[in-house]
């Protein structure tokens, strides 16, 4: 049985335009038949695991998510003094054991995820082909691993469509963060002016625009199977913790980079409920079908939250084993006590 970690996060950004869709528009979706505003899932994740927290925290067990790999492999060929024609097709015998290259190239047609460990022995073939200034051999080219994963592959998983078998189950389920209340998006027409027009022969904008914003405050539900995390990890315990208090960091307060030179739309969690336990995961997004109105959304987002685990205890039984919250709008809690909860 898998030992779970959920985490359920009310953040509430000021006016944002966090994650945009193909038109430039913030992202919606409907819910409960009411238009509410998104950030996807997929935008969480890549702030999160690119971030300075997450970085600083888990220096040296990121991986890196690239098509490039060839590219840098060639080059690396190149400067050992080896022919361009042998540096590319030497290169790419290396780098297509990562994914298809795309014709003619040394660029991997769809990004790879690639730890350390792997990134590292490709490089370290590289510069000894270049040193013994000869093509691979098939032994050598075996450098995929699913021992001595990066903690963001462990987490977030990796899809290896060429090389099955060392695709990673991913750890870590996020959903996308959903507003709890309605919203109606609106538009900022905005202009510029240029500096060295002194307005006395033409006073108007040297440019106009028009982009889409709104306010929201966000419910998000993080999913952690510690069991599997642990097994992708190679049954590195520690490492597992750490990188789970790691993301309960970057979750908590990382924004999404969207616009923010514009609006500076930087916030932290104002309420954390985290569980543990090996019942089945539920999300409590249910809580919020309904609307949340009123002049104080925050406090009346957590009663329905609270709520509503609550309603999920009395009806199935108890939904985790332990719980710990933190709650800024009354100041309750403490996030070093959140973050040595998620990760004992």
């Amino acid at each position: 049985m898998s030992n779970y970690i959920q985490l359920h996060i009310l953040t509430s950004y000021p006016p944002s335009s966090l994650n945009r869709d193909d038109l430039g528009r913030p992202k919606t979706a409907k819910m409960g038949g009411f238009d509410r505003l998104r950030v996807s899932s997929q935008s969480l994740k890549r702030h999160w695991r690119v971030s300075d927290l997450f970085e600083s925290a888990m220096s040296g067990h990121i991986g890196t998510r690239t098509k490039r790999l060839g590219l840098d492999l060639e080059q690396v060929l190149l400067k050992k003094g080896i022919k361009e024609k042998d540096a590319k097709t030497w290169a790419s015998d290396i780098a297509k054991e990562f994914g298809k290259l795309k014709k003619d190239s040394v660029e991997i047609e769809q990004l790879a995820h690639i730890s350390p460990t792997e990134k590292e022995a490709a490089i370290a073939l590289a510069n000894k082909l270049g040193e013994e200034n000869r093509a691979p051999e098939t032994d050598e080219l075996k450098l995929l691993r699913t021992d001595a994963t990066a903690v963001d592959i462990a987490m977030f998983g990796r899809m290896l469509a060429s090389t099955p078998e060392f695709n990673i189950e991913a750890a870590c389920q996020v959903a996308h963060a959903i507003s709890v209340h309605s919203i109606v998006v609106e538009d900022d027409y905005f202009t510029a002016v240029d500096d060295l027009n002194d307005g006395k022969k033409d006073s108007g904008s040297a440019h106009i625009g028009e982009s889409g914003f709104a306010a929201a405050l966000y419910y998000s539900y993080i999913c952690i199977n510690k069991t599997l995390l642990v097994d992708n990890l190679g049954g590195d315990e520690a490492l597992a913790a750490k990188s789970i208090q790691a993301l309960t960091e970057a979750a908590t307060k990382v924004a999404p980079t969207g616009k923010q030179n514009s609006y500076a739309s930087r916030a932290y969690a104002s309420y954390v409920m985290a569980e543990k336990g090996e019942q089945q995961p539920r999300s409590l997004s249910v809580a919020f079908l309904k609307p949340v109105n009123g002049n104080d959304q925050a406090e009346v987002a957590i009663t329905a939250l609270e709520k509503q685990k609550d309603n999920f205890d009395k009806v199935y039984g108890a939904c985790a084993d332990s719980r710990y919250s933190i709650n800024v709008v009354a100041g309750e809690g403490s996030f070093a006590e959140l973050s040595k909860f998620v990760s004992e």
